[in-house]
This record gives structure tokens, sequence and C-alpha cells, in this order.
């Protein structure tokens, strides 16, 4: 496992880290004593960092992993969790005010069993961006709060999360220096979308850490396929099961791929699975501590590529 530091942190963290958003049963109906297992097949494998949220699962995520944290020392792990995003009832909901994220940390380490976070984020701030406010909310209220809690020792890091990387640039510039330690960013550094690539100097630049996450981006690079309420358009669908019907007939399964190909830039310090599964969580680890196959990993990239070429001209 190789291990890099979060920007300018101070924590050096394994290349591959643990999601824990299966926990919380977002994926399929999963148990205790599997999750559990999960939990401790990533430790063992040498996985050091570890992100959850209120959000998964409606809090069950967090209270899941607080009891399988239990029995393991806490210099063993890293923790991450989130603010903004929440749920009851299997409603949605997001609040990123003061007194809402302050409330969060406080309630998240109670389930959690934890007197310390080591990296709290902002959790997908485009939401926000729909919201009375906007983006500059979360520059003039909801990190300052989250600073104020770093400040107190409550907290050891402040980072935030989107899917647009347009968003976190954005945030990033109109903040003051050093209020954002770290970003996280999911299905843009993967077999099928590397627009991350594009604005690692920007943050890098800025002593910020890159987290990276869903290396399947989202199930597109697998052989099982997207769930239905996936948004990637037919066509993205289509051309990514025609790379994994290729890499099959390789005798490479496509996920192995996506997996080595995610972690393999060193500018990334970490990219971020989820598997409630302890098999799965083993396969994962041995995986990402092997190199991929380069001329598969262009041979994919062409197919995925041509694929919708053709497409769009015949559109």
């Amino acid at each position: 496992m190789r291990y890099t530091e979060l920007g300018r942190t101070g924590m050096k963290i394994s290349h591959l880290s643990f999601g824990a958003s299966s926990l919380g049963s977002v994926f399929r109906e999963t148990n205790e004593k599997e999750s559990f297992e999960a939990v401790e097949a990533a430790i063992e494998g040498g996985i050091n960092f570890i992100d959850v949220s209120p959000y998964y699962g409606h809090y069950k995520a967090e209270t899941v992993l607080g009891k399988a944290l239990r029995n393991i020392p806490r210099e063993k792990y890293f923790l991450s969790t989130k603010v903004g995003r929440y749920g009851k009832d299997g409603v949605n909901t997001w609040d990123y005010s003061a007194r809402r994220v302050t409330d969060s940390v406080y309630k998240s380490m109670e389930r959690l069993g934890v007197e310390y976070i080591d990296l709290i984020n902002v959790h997908d701030i485009e939401f926000q961006a729909g919201l009375p406010g906007g983006l500059q909310k979360v520059v003039d209220e909801t990190l300052p709060a989250l600073v104020e809690l770093r400040e107190k020792g409550v907290v050891g890091h402040v980072g935030i999360t989107d899917l647009q990387l347009e968003n976190l640039k954005w945030v990033v510039e109109h903040c003051k220096e050093g209020t954002v330690e770290s970003i996280l960013n999911f299905c843009h550094y993967t077999l099928n979308d590397d627009a991350l690539a594009d604005y690692l100097d920007f943050f890098e630049q800025r002593g910020i850490g890159i987290v990276n996450a869903s290396p399947l981006s989202m199930g597109l690079l697998s052989q099982r396929g997207v769930p239905a309420w996936h948004p990637a358009p037919k066509a993205l669908v289509e051309a990514c099961q025609k790379a994994a019907e290729y890499c099959k007939a390789k005798g490479y399964l496509i996920e192995k791929l996506a997996v080595q190909y995610s972690v393999s830039n060193p500018r990334i310090a970490s990219t971020l699975f989820s598997s409630a599964n302890p098999d799965n969580v083993r396969r994962n680890i041995l995986w990402a501590n092997e190199e991929p196959n380069w001329d598969l990993v262009k041979e994919v990239k062409d197919i995925i590529g041509d694929q919708l070429r053709v497409t769009w001209a015949n559109s």
C-alpha cells in the first residue's frame, strides 16, 4: 500500500481508501456482521482512511461504522465525515447553515463513537448552489463554522466535496486561503472520464489535497452495469458495456482495470471505493497494489471514445 500526504494536512493516507456508504445499505440491503468484517478487512489490508456521511442510509452508515470501529485502535485510521446532506424516513434534506453543520459534527461523533474527526467535509456543495445564498453561503457561513471547530480542536481539517469540479474551484477561489485543505471529487478520474486531471495544478498550487472516488464510475465500469437511477446518457452506458465485454474477452475484468487506473496517479492522494462485502474489499486492495495493463487501458479508452463518436455522428 502506498501512503501519500493529503495536501498539507500531515495525514499520510493510503492510495486506496474505504468509503462507508455501502454500510448504509445504499446499494443493497446489508447486515452488520458482514459490514464489520468489511471494515476489518480494509484496516488489515493497509487502508487507513475511512470516509462516511450522515446522508448515507440516513445516518445508518455512520451508526454501523461506529460499531465496527469499537474494536479497532484509533491510531489505525483517519476518519472523514460530512455535513450539509441529511435525510429522514426516506426523504432527503439539505442544510448548510452554520448552526446545523456545527450540530451535525457533534452528532456524527456520537454515532461514530469518537471524540475527534480528522477531516470534516461540506457534502456535495452543488446542492447549496440551488438554495438561497448559493455557493456564497458555503464560503460565508458553512466553511467558517467548520474552521471554528478546527480551531477548537474538534476536527482536524476541513474539506469540500462535489461532482462538479467547477464548483470546487469556485469555492476555493472565493474563500480565505487555508480554509479548504482538501477536495473530494467522484467519477472524474476513471477510464471513461479523467476531467479531474485538468484541475490538479489548480489544487496543488494551493496546497489542497485531492481525493478521488468511485473508480467504477457508479457502475458504468462493471460487468453488472449501471443501476436504473444512473444519470449517464444511454450512449455512454453502451460504450462502457462494450468496453467491459472487450476486457472480459481479454481475460481481464474491467473492474480490476478501473480500480488500477484510478489509483495510478501519484498526484491524487487516494481513491475511495465502497463495499460491505469483505471479499470485495480484499480483492480491491489486491488489485490496487498491482500495476495496470497500460496497453489495455489505452484500448479501453479508445473503445469508449470511438463508440461515443460514432453515436454522436449518427445522431
